[in-house]
């Protein structure tokens, strides 16, 4: 009997053994049953952006995942702000989305505390396919000799305009002559003539003042990244007094009033309220498609003033090293990157596409503004090569406490001069701390 016992213990194990490798086998399976043994995943892809990005990407996730019917994506949006504020505590429960959209204001933050994968080794392998992708692009994901995000597209900044509204001023720009202190004229004289908002008043700073720096021959941070580069406070006075000036005199609009603004919908330009926005080149196809004014993009001023333009990626795609599907996802960023049908939907809308291939197929279908993004690029490319580095650590500190005096200073709270030590005792001391 014990024998017997025995034996049927034996047999049941065999068989349930036997049944459970079957069901594990039966999960590799794709779901159209054709046997291929490709394993079923689920990749969490995430992006800030407006509505019209989320209905796009939206898109491009349906055709990979019709080209990959083992692959599920789960999509995880929102508006810049409430992106990061998701982003930190994922980040923190090792939970990151296993493709995540990325700024250069925060590659070092994420990369150089080990959270992101480097991605050379899928380049290497060519999983992601950079044959007609410029060195020069690679490298502006790279922080040393890793690759902690590959760009998506390139940038320049830009000064967008209502030129219904110029017109009925009389006002003409020049991007490749005017000054700040024409800047500050034509805001005046838009105020003036056309009873709207010379700007949208160049928000947010930590894109602005940074460039104003350049303009004058400065840096805003150190190459090191242990503390900020300008040493006259000076130019920080001198950038938020003309902001102060034209706020009071109704030329730009109060910080409360910027305050609502979350996304292109809101911007002033698209509401008829200013006549100018200050903004990425990326920007532009949001703003054509949400007004029916005639806009143009300008270079801002003084660019050509110690070679103060930049390119910079519009937003990079990174890989956590959490992830469990790694490869997968740098499938997803090379058919995001090179997928022609793909960039036909996204059409330059995150930046220039960085594939010369694709750039180049998808002109055909660009509308006139979209076209004109895309030729503006191109000019900003025969003034400059540079691209502009990723910030340190700490750099997302910097500038909100950036963010938070020049609001202290336009709300007057403060003086520009008592902001200028301000910001410089908060930035050093983040900075060093790093």
């Amino acid at each position: 009997m014990n024998v017997k016992k025995a034996l049927l213990l034996a047999l049941i194990f065999v068989f349930l053994f036997t049944f459970t490798a079957c069901s594990s086998e039966s999960k590799t399976k794709t779901s159209d049953g054709g046997g291929s043994g490709e394993e079923s995943i689920t990749l969490r892809v995430a992006w800030w952006g407006s509505q019209p990005r989320h209905e796009y990407t939206t898109k491009v996730i349906e055709m990979y995942e019709k080209e990959n019917p083992n692959v599920d994506i789960k999509a995880e949006f929102a508006y810049w702000d409430d992106y990061w504020k998701k982003l930190a505590p994922m980040a923190a429960a090792n939970e990151l989305p296993d493709v995540l959209q990325m700024d250069m204001a925060y590659l070092s933050q994420y990369g150089e505390i080990d959270l992101l994968e480097n991605l050379t080794p899928y380049i290497d392998d060519k999983t992601i396919d950079v044959s007609s992708i410029d060195e020069s692009v690679l490298s502006s994901g790279k922080i040393g000799d890793k690759m902690y995000g590959f760009t998506l597209g390139i940038n320049v900044l830009s000064v967008i305009t209502n030129d219904d509204i110029l017109q009925k001023s009389g006002i003409n720009i020049d991007g490749n002559s005017w000054t700040w202190n024409d800047m500050e004229q034509v805001a005046l004289d838009i105020k003036k003539k056309a009873n709207v908002y010379g700007s949208n008043g160049m928000n947010p700073p930590d894109i602005f003042f940074p460039y104003y720096l350049r303009t004058k021959g400065e840096e805003f941070y150190k190459e090191d990244g242990t503390g900020l580069a300008y040493t006259d406070d000076q130019l920080f006075v001198d950038y938020f007094e003309r902001q102060v000036r034209l706020i009071d005199r109704n030329a730009f609009p109060t910080p409360d009033e910027g305050a609502v603004v979350r996304g292109v919908e809101d911007d002033f330009i698209v509401k008829g309220t200013s006549a100018i926005t200050w903004n990425y080149s990326n920007q532009y196809a949001a703003f054509d498609q949400l007004t029916d004014a005639q806009l143009t993009l300008h270079l801002p001023p003084e660019h050509l003033e110690n070679k103060a333009l930049f390119l910079k990626p519009s937003m990079l795609f990174s890989v956590p090293k959490s992830s469990k599907h790694k490869v997968e996802a740098a499938k997803f960023i090379n058919f995001f990157v090179n997928n022609i049908e793909a960039n036909k939907l996204i059409k330059g809308e995150r930046g220039v596409p960085v594939s010369a291939k694709v750039s180049e197929a998808i002109k055909p279908e660009l509308t006139e503004g979209e076209s004109k993004i895309v030729k503006y690029v191109e000019e900003a490319k025969k003034i400059t090569k540079e691209y502009y580095p990723p910030d340190p650590i700490g750099s997302a500190e910097v500038m909100k406490a950036l963010k938070d005096i020049s609001d202290q200073i336009l709300f007057k709270k403060i003086t520009p001069e008592e902001g200028a030590k301000k910001f410089r005792a908060q930035a050093d001391s983040i900075l060093k701390s790093k």
